[in-house]
């Protein structure tokens, strides 16, 4: 069975569709540019509609220790998903104690990554445009042949531009075991829809 993670939950309605459907995992964007920027509180208070449930898995670019502290203050996490400071992966491990996860934007074969660089999971998604301000949320599909008869060093995640109607083929294409979506469940930039969120799922797993 494809495992499901949607990223870049900011609301109420998202975050119960997500829920609903059967994610696998839900993601909590903390990176200020992104239009799907959460503070800490409003994660918390999203979090704290269903005891239990999903996985949740913060996303943060370039972080320092402190600042990934000042979200787990407020609420917890499972998983810590990493743009970037892949020298301080370790040091993050060992101060938090939880599972990270390494993105990786690619756009060639020579992208794709040798070994997890001391993560516990891999996302790979295509590399930002050219003038982009964040290193992913961008829409963007990379060519899934590239990933033919690569064997990921870590467990991985297929990113990048997936939506419902893509995204039965990207996982036929690709062998991924798992996929990230969070624009391609949008209608409104920034704004999830629950009605894409139940059909992406469904596609994903079906």
């Amino acid at each position: 069975m494809i495992r499901v993670k949607i990223c870049g939950i900011n609301g109420p309605a998202g975050f119960e569709a997500a829920v609903e459907n059967g994610a696998d995992w839900v993601g909590f964007v903390f990176f200020p540019p992104s239009p799907r920027f959460v503070t800490a509180t409003t994660a918390a208070s999203l979090s704290a509609r269903l005891a239990g449930g999903p996985p949740r898995v913060g996303l943060f670019v370039e972080p320092t220790v402190a600042a990934i502290a000042d979200v787990l203050d407020h609420l917890k996490l499972d998983v810590l998903q990493i743009y970037g400071a892949v020298e301080a992966l370790p040091a993050i491990r060992e101060r938090f104690g939880l599972p990270i996860w390494r993105a990786v934007g690619v756009s060639a074969r020579a992208d794709l990554p040798d070994d997890a660089g001391g993560a516990d999971g891999l996302v790979i998604e295509a590399k930002p445009p050219a003038g982009a301000d964040r290193p992913g949320g961008n829409a963007a599909c990379f060519d899934w042949s590239i990933l033919q008869g690569w064997k990921g060093s870590a467990p991985w995640l297929l990113a990048g531009g997936l939506t419902v109607d893509n995204v039965a083929v990207a996982v036929r294409q690709t062998g991924a075991s798992a996929v990230d979506v969070s624009s391609g469940v949008e209608r409104t930039k920034g704004v999830k829809d629950p009605e894409l969120i139940r059909r992406f799922i469904s596609a994903a797993k079906g």
